[in-house]
């Protein structure tokens, strides 16, 4: 097993989560969080996560809201560097 597969073991069983169930998700959140993290900013990439969860919590389909999230995020305007201030 590796570290990530121990550390969703540890934190399924404390939050008293069916980790078999859990692991069928992990990649989908991974790439959610990568193409935040790339397309928006790294900080976006938890929230990201966490609002999958709040809209999954609500009954929305897992892999409708990450593809939703994902193309918002693949979408989002470059960042550019801040304008010197007058």
């Amino acid at each position: 097993m590796s570290v990530l597969d121990d550390w969703t073991a540890a934190a399924c069983a404390a939050l008293g989560l069916d980790q078999a169930a859990t692991a069928a998700e992990r990649d989908r959140v991974l790439d959610l969080a990568r193409d935040v993290a790339h397309g928006v900013v790294r900080p976006a990439a938890p929230l990201a996560a966490y609002l999958l969860g709040l809209a999954v919590g609500r009954g929305t389909d897992p892999a409708e809201a990450a593809a939703t999230l994902s193309a918002l995020a693949r979408d989002w305007p470059a960042a550019t560097p801040e304008e010197p201030a007058p």
